[in-house]
């Protein structure tokens, strides 16, 4: 069976920065490989259509650049941000206002985001919304484990349709 629209796809993979002998990123092995519904808007557009087509124990070797992968970084996605939207009763939480974390925000429509503490000022809080990768072009080796018919279920649940349960 290949790797076509909702099929369900377990994967094994190593991912460097800008080509195979590139600063390790994130490795996923066999007690625990990545498992997507393939076609669903899971994965990165160009992350699936370089493993379309393949079957179980097929290899895979491939690099995406910056602007098809998460982007370029963008100065748009640095602002400064007042310091009393971090207040919690009344209080900044000093064990999570910390340079470095990455904090969820939530915008007027309830939409959450991630952003990355920049820098604290007395007024001010520098905030990136970068994607973390932003920038990085990426090299991806790894073999497809299973490739098989997705069930129902498991297409709804990956698209945040299934019925009960918590919606984790």
């Amino acid at each position: 069976m290949t790797v076509t629209k909702d099929k369900f796809v377990s994967l094994v993979y190593t991912l460097r920065q800008d080509n195979q002998d590139g600063k390790l990123i994130e490795e996923v092995k066999d007690e625990k490989p990545l498992q997507f519904i393939f076609g669903i808007g899971q994965m990165l557009p160009g992350f699936e259509e370089n493993i379309k087509g393949l079957k179980a124990d097929d290899p895979f070797d491939f690099s995406l650049d910056a602007e098809n992968a998460y982007g370029t970084f963008s100065k748009d996605a640095i602002a400064n941000l007042p310091i009393d939207i971090f207040k919690v009763e009344g209080k900044i939480d000093e064990k999570m206002l910390i340079k470095g974390n990455v904090l969820p925000m939530q915008d007027n429509n309830g939409n959450v985001f991630y952003g990355k503490v920049e820098d604290i000022g007395d007024e001010t809080v520098k905030m990136d919304f970068n994607h973390p990768l932003a920038g990085v072009n990426l090299h991806f080796s790894g073999k497809l484990v299973e490739v098989r018919d997705a069930t129902q279920n498991e297409i709804d649940h990956a698209q945040g349709k299934h019925k009960g349960g918590c919606g984790c």
